[in-house]
Order: structure tokens, then sequence, then C-alpha cells
């Protein structure tokens, strides 16, 4: 690895997917999210098994995967996608695994509130959702493929992958190069990286954002009621964010 491949940072990655404080802008897909985590696979998968017993908070409850395999291969796919490094935490430790979790099993995750009447047609790019597969099963097929294309390439389980033979994975799904049936790896693939990034960023009252550390990282206020206090102020104002929740206390 090169001296300016080590330099690269989640800083430098949020530029450049266009993320901006407080919201999700789109932006390039996996050149500008793998390659960036040195944290070792093993590490990953004991947070994964042990992680009640470092103060988990009550979210951490499946709703829609019963498979602990599955779970483990989501969750080290998400930490590829987001990373933990320096200025921050990653995806498992900011519960995104937990928070799609709860999606799937939801509206989300059964597209309750979209039309999914036929004829299902391959759409162009410029158009929406043309799968006649609800986005929980394309997930569950999406990673049941991951592990094949795992065992196929590497004859090992995803989640105990390398980190570098991980990205290998990610990436054809990302270039659409894995058959998957009346959807493509390469919808599942934006599927699953946009879920991250909401994972990543929403408010902690669905699940995700654990501690609100990606707000954090983003020095972004998340709910105030007001802002009084500090609208007169000049300059930036550092404000420790507070979630729905916090107000939803606040009423009762």
């Amino acid at each position: 690895m090169s001296d300016n491949e080590k330099g690269l940072s989640r800083r430098g990655f949020l530029k450049t997917t266009g993320i901006a404080a407080g919201a999700l802008v789109g932006g390039g897909l996996i050149g500008g999210l793998v390659g960036y985590n040195t944290k070792d696979n093993k590490q990953i998968s004991n947070e994964m098994t042990n992680g009640e017993q470092h103060g988990a908070p009550s979210s951490r409850a499946r709703m829609f995967f019963t498979n602990d395999k599955d779970f483990m291969i989501l969750s080290a796919a998400t930490e590829r996608i987001f990373p933990k490094d320096d200025l921050g935490p990653g995806a498992i430790e900011l519960d995104v695994p937990y928070f799609i979790d709860h999606q799937l099993a939801g509206n989300y995750g059964s597209n309750a509130r979209e039309y999914m009447q036929g004829p299902f047609k391959a759409g162009q790019s410029t158009q929406g959702y043309q799968s006649r597969l609800t986005r929980a099963e394309i997930f569950q097929q999406g990673i049941t493929k991951i592990e094949s294309e795992s065992q196929s390439r590497f004859k090992k389980g995803f989640s105990d992958l390398e980190n570098a033979q991980m990205d290998e994975i990610l990436t054809v799904f990302q270039k659409d190069e894995v058959a998957m049936t009346a959807v493509s790896s390469g919808f599942f693939f934006k599927l699953l990286r946009q879920a991250t990034l909401e994972g990543a960023y929403s408010d902690p009252l669905y699940s995700g954002n654990n501690n609100m550390g990606g707000w954090r990282m983003k020095e972004f206020p998340g709910h105030q009621g007001s802002y009084a206090q500090v609208i007169d102020k000049e300059g930036f104002q550092k404000i420790e964010p507070k979630s729905l929740s916090s107000m939803q206390n606040m009423q009762h």
C-alpha cells in the first residue's frame, strides 16, 4: 500500500461522496467506500458476538434476521462500507446492522406504501424501483449471494475473510457482475450502501447512529428545540446533539 493510500481518511470519503452535514446527497459508490478500514476482521466478529457486554442499547434486538450467520454477513459488509477509524465509530459500533434489521421488518422492507404490480421489466438507470421483490427479499437474497460468492472465490465464509477479500466481493456486486434473481446485484449494492449511510446518520430513535456518533463526527446538532441561546453568537457553534427521543421525554 502506498503512502497516499494509507493517508485516505473517512473525512476524505465523506467529502468525495458528497455527504453534507446532517444530510445524504448521493455520490460515488464502492470506489469511495472500501479500502479505508484497518480494523481486524476478528475484532468485528467479537464485537457482534459480545455486543451486549459493551453497553449495548435496548435497540439491539433483532426483528428481521433470525439467522445469526446472515446477520454477521450483513454486519461485516456494512463495516466495510462505513469503517471505524481514528475519526469515529464504524457501522457496527453505530448499530447500523440493527437499524437495517428493523427497517427490513417494517414498511421499508415490505414496500408497503409503494406500487408493486407488474409488468416487471428491467428499467433504465434513471427509473425507480422495478423489481417484483420487496427490499426484504432483495436483502435476503443478496446476503445469500455474498456468502456463496465468498465460498466460491475463497472457500471461506464472508465474515471470515480478510478486509481486502471482502472488498473484492463487494466490488463485484457494485459492478453488477453477480447473477441475482429478479434484481441486479448492482441495485442490491445501492440499497445496502444507502441503508448503511442512513443507519449511520439517522436519528437514534430508529435504532442506528448509536450515541449520536454519526452526528458527533459531523458536528451536527440533531433536533434542537431552540437555537435562541446561540443565534446571536459569532462563528461556528458546537452544540451537543439531541435526538427526537429527548424531545419526546420532555413532553411527558
